[in-house]
C-alpha cells in the first residue's frame, strides 16, 4: 500500500458514533476467568483481539481460541492478524488448547485459525487433532469451529466434518462486489461452495458472518443474506467493521441500530434459525445459543 494511499485512508477515518460503546468486562465469572488466563498464560482470541463482548461471553462460559499460530498467509484488508511467513506447526497445540479449556471450565468453545496456505493440508489435520483433544479432555464442552476456506478442498473440509463439532462456521465477510478488495485471496462463490458442501455432507448446524460499513449497499446486504440462506446456512452474524489500524481499509459508514434491526428481521424472514445483528456483534457472539 503506497504512502499516498495510507495518507488518504487516514484522512477518511471516521469518528465512532455514540451507539458504539464497549462495556468494561465485569462480573464474578469474568474476574475468575481473567485470573486463570493471566496465571496460566492462556491464549484466547477474546483477549488478544480485545473483543468488545469478552465480559458477556465469559460470563456465559464461552471463549474463543485460535490455532495454527498467529501469522496468516493471507493479507485481507480488514483483518488485524499479522501477515507473513508462519512459524512451524506446534503439534503440542491441541493438548494446550484442550488444557486451557479445562482450566477455564469452558462450557462452549469456539476454535478458529489463521489461513495456512503454506501447508499441504492447509492446517486441516491440526484442526481435526485439536477437536479430538478437546473432546477427550472436556467431554461436556460443546464446540464451534470457525474454519478458513481451505481453498475449497473437500478433502480438507472433510477432516473437520468427520470430528463432528456441533457447529461449523465459515465467514463470507462482505458482499460479492467488495470481496476482491476486502478479502483479496478469497472468493465469494468459493465461500458459498464451502458452506453448501458442509450441509451436503450432513453437517447439522452451519453458520456465517458479514461485516458492514465497507461501502456495501442495503440491497447487496440483503442479496448476501439470500445467498447464504439459499445454501442452507442456519445462523448468521452481522456486525460493524471497525478499522484495526491506519494501514487497513477505512470505515466508509457506521450502520445505525435501526438498520441492524431491519437486517435481523429480514434474516429471520428468510429462514435463518438465529440472526445476531448489531454494531458490536462478532463471529462468536452468543455462540452457545447457536448449537440448539
Amino acid at each position: 500500500m503506497s504512502t499516498e494511499t495510507v495518507s488518504k485512508l487516514t484522512q477518511e477515518r471516521k469518528s465512532k458514533p455514540k451507539w458504539i460503546r464497549v462495556k468494561l468486562p465485569t462480573g464474578k465469572k469474568y474476574t475468575e476467568l481473567r485470573g486463570l488466563v493471566d496465571k496460566y498464560n492462556l491464549n484466547t482470541i477474546c483477549t488478544s483481539g480485545s473483543c468488545p463482548n469478552m465480559g458477556e461471553c465469559w460470563g456465559e462460559g464461552t471463549a474463543t481460541f485460535m490455532i495454527l499460530g498467529n501469522i496468516c498467509t493471507r493479507s485481507c484488508g480488514f483483518c488485524g492478524v499479522k501477515t507473513g511467513r508462519p512459524e512451524t506447526v506446534d503439534w503440542d497445540e491441541p493438548e494446550k488448547v484442550a488444557r486451557s479449556i479445562k482450566i477455564m471450565k469452558i462450557k462452549h468453545a469456539v476454535l478458529t485459525s489463521v489461513d495456512r496456505d503454506d501447508l499441504k493440508d492447509m492446517g486441516s489435520i491440526m484442526w481435526a487433532e485439536t477437536v479430538k483433544a478437546v473432546r477427550r479432555m472436556n467431554p461436556e464442552t460443546t464446540l464451534e469451529t470457525l474454519i478458513p476456506d481451505f481453498q475449497g478442498s473437500e478433502k480438507h473440509i472433510d477432516r473437520v466434518i468427520e470430528v463432528a463439532p456441533e457447529v461449523i462456521s465459515h465467514n463470507i465477510e462482505t458482499v460479492k462486489r467488495l470481496t476482491r478488495e476486502v478479502r483479496i485471496q478469497a472468493k465469494y462463490d468459493r465461500s458459498l461452495d464451502v458452506l453448501k458442501y458442509l450441509k451436503s455432507q450432513g453437517q447439522r448446524r452451519t453458520k456465517s458472518g458479514i461485516m458492514l460499513g465497507l461501502g456495501e449497499t442495503r440491497e447487496e446486504v440483503i442479496e448476501t443474506l439470500q445467498d447464504l440462506r439459499a445454501n442452507h446456512v442456519d445462523v448468521v452474524t452481522i456486525g460493524q467493521y471497525l478499522q484495526p489500524s491506519k494501514k487497513h481499509l477505512p470505515v466508509k459508514s457506521f450502520i445505525n441500530p435501526e438498520q441492524f434491526d431491519e437486517y435481523q428481521e429480514i434474516g429471520l424472514e428468510l429462514g435463518f434459525r438465529h440472526v445476531e445483528s448489531s454494531a458490536l456483534v462478532r463471529s462468536s457472539y452468543k455462540a452457545q445459543k447457536h448449537i440448539n
